[in-house]
């Protein structure tokens, strides 16, 4: 399709912009050696008119078939980079995304399809044809006007080396504006996204004077890419005028110096205006060519980014015929972390299969950097975590991930029906397997109040239900994975006391038979589990159950107490 595109802008710049005029030239030629008796006309002029007929009919054929080329390139490979963005981003690592605006990554998304698809038109219609007419008119003219084509030549090498000094000044302009507008894009995106928080805080006006404050970066590298861009255009418009100056000098003397015929005279002119209308259009073609290389950059740059965490090389799948799990010497710190501190050193904990194990300790201590780690949401440095004696960096992510059943504090929905967000983990499941997902959740009795049941759409993140119904889809999507190994990251601390009652009921049940890791501040949360693990500062300081902490009377204890109000006695 690429090799069509190109063959049929040439075909359509060689047969209209340069056939006609060649055999217009030749029919002038004919006319000025003189009168043409009528019966000798046909024979004259028939076969240039029969060229000239030919030559519309292929340059129409050529022009609907480079219409169809580009919009061939245009759909084809707009849906492989829309697939090929989507496949990275989805891909990259929790450490990416939490450091980006998901506002920002979604323009520059756009603006990268986009910018593609500028650069192919300007390709087909522009850059291509304004090539060839520019081989084809010193083609033409050398043998016909050797001195002319010499000196054409000498004005369209400076024309280009104009065009290139200048572009390269551009180009950095360009990509400044294309950043500005992707953190524009950004900026819109968190307030809108947080305008619950930008209203009952009254911070409109704040809000309003960060977006004034991007949107005046904004306004500034566009300046500076226009007065860049018309700097440009001045100096390629000298270059023409000294083309068309020259064009004017030959048409005029050119007979008389050169012994120029009247039809070469035609072509000169026609060739040489032809070719400083499109220079003057391809002056606004680059300027959209340097903003579409503008666009692309951010994307471009976010495409040859390694992944921080990739399936090793012969990862198989993960099986987990009992669920035991050993974080076996960790040593792991964020990329971002001051001085390249670790977060875990020496990490080591061990849980048996079907064990509910409870993380307690400050904010800050490692606890859910330690289900992060397990999901494979960042990768260690040191030591391995096994499951069933499989170490997770030799299997794939997709089957580790299938086998543990996530409930975070604030509950992942999408906006879309309930039945959907219930099924998200195994969309095969039957209507009667989400209801009965939905009922051992607690969540059937409000869903079955709602006047589309199932079909109801949940908004963005679940605007649309409280916090208690959004954390009970949750867990009725946990329910319904049926995975062997349960990880619950706060999932009761945002609830009021009466959605929680209803959450614990439905975690009792979401917890049976499985291994389960449960983070939690709220104590009482973990408090009847099997075994209770307390972390400071990526450390193991006490492991134990409940009865067997608060007798040690150690930093759980103390925690425990402060909870219950314990402190307050005697």
């Amino acid at each position: 399709m690429f090799a069509l595109a190109v063959g049929t802008s040439i075909g359509y710049a060689l047969f209209l912009s340069f056939g006609n005029p060649f055999f217009m030239g030749r029919i002038v030629d004919a006319v000025s050696q003189g009168p043409v008796a009528s019966d000798d006309a046909l024979a004259v002029f028939g076969p240039l008119v029969a060229a000239l007929i030919a030559t519309n009919v292929l340059g129409q054929v050529c022009s609907k078939l480079q219409d169809y080329a580009n919009w061939k390139l245009q759909i084809g490979a707009s849906y492989d980079l829309a697939r090929l963005c989507f496949n990275t981003l989805s891909m990259q690592s929790m450490t990416f995304h939490t450091s980006r605006h998901g506002g920002s990554l979604v323009s520059q998304t756009a603006k990268f399809i986009g910018g593609y698809r500028d650069l192919c038109r300007a390709f087909v219609f522009s850059i291509v044809p304004t090539t060839a007419s520019v081989v084809l008119t010193l083609a033409i003219l050398g043998p016909e006007v050797p001195a002319y084509a010499a000196v054409l030549s000498v004005l369209l090498a400076a024309y280009l080396l104009a065009a290139y000094v200048m572009y390269r000044r551009v180009l950095p302009l360009n990509a400044q504006a294309a950043s500005a507008q992707s953190r524009l894009s950004g900026e819109l995106s968190d307030s809108v996204t947080n305008i619950l928080a930008v209203k009952t805080c009254g911070r409109e006006d704040f809000e309003r004077r960060i977006f004034d404050q991007v949107n005046e970066e904004v306004r500034r590298a566009e300046s500076n890419r226009m007065r860049a861009s018309m700097n440009r255009g001045a100096v390629t418009a000298g270059v023409i005028v000294a083309i068309m100056t020259a064009a004017s000098v030959f048409v005029a003397g050119g007979n008389a110096w050169f012994n120029v015929t009247p039809g070469q005279l035609v072509m000169m002119f026609t060739y040489t205006y032809t070719l400083t209308m499109q220079f003057n259009y391809i002056n606004t073609v680059f300027q959209n060519v340097n903003a579409a290389l503008g666009d692309a950059r951010d994307m471009t740059v976010i495409l040859d980014e390694p992944t921080l965490v990739q399936d090793a090389p012969e990862a198989r799948d993960l099986v987990v015929p009992h669920g035991s799990i050993r974080f076996d010497n960790i040593g792991f710190s964020y990329p971002d972390a001051a001085g390249g501190s670790f977060s875990l050193t020496g990490f080591d904990l061990s849980i048996e299969a079907g064990q509910r194990v409870g993380l307690v300790g400050r904010s800050g201590s490692g606890k859910t950097t330690i289900t992060s780690l397990l999901l494979r949401l960042a990768d260690l440095q040191d030591g391995a975590i096994r499951i069933d004696g499989q170490s997770i960096h030799e299997v794939t992510q997709v089957s580790l991930r299938r086998q543990i059943a996530y409930v975070p504090q604030e509950p992942l929905l999408f906006h879309r029906t309930i039945r959907e967000n219930i099924a998200y983990g195994r969309p095969d499941a039957t209507e009667e397997q989400i209801l009965a997902a939905a009922r051992d959740a607690h969540a059937l009795e409000f869903i079955e109040r709602l006047p589309q049941g199932l079909d109801t759409q949940t908004g963005e993140r679940g605007v649309r239900l409280s916090g208690g119904q959004r954390q009970r889809i949750a867990i009725a999507r946990a329910l319904l994975e049926d995975a062997p190994i349960l990880v619950l990251d706060e999932a009761t601390s945002a609830l009021d006391s009466e959605s929680e009652a209803l959450v614990q009921k439905a975690l009792a049940t979401l917890m049976r038979g499985r291994t389960c890791i449960v983070v939690a501040h709220r104590l009482s949360t973990v408090a009847a589990l099997d075994r209770i693990v307390v972390m400071s500062e990526g450390r193991v300081i006490e492991d134990g159950t409940h009865a067997e902490l608060i007798e040690g009377n150690g930093t759980y204890a103390q925690l425990w107490d402060r909870q219950t109000g314990a402190f307050l006695e005697g």
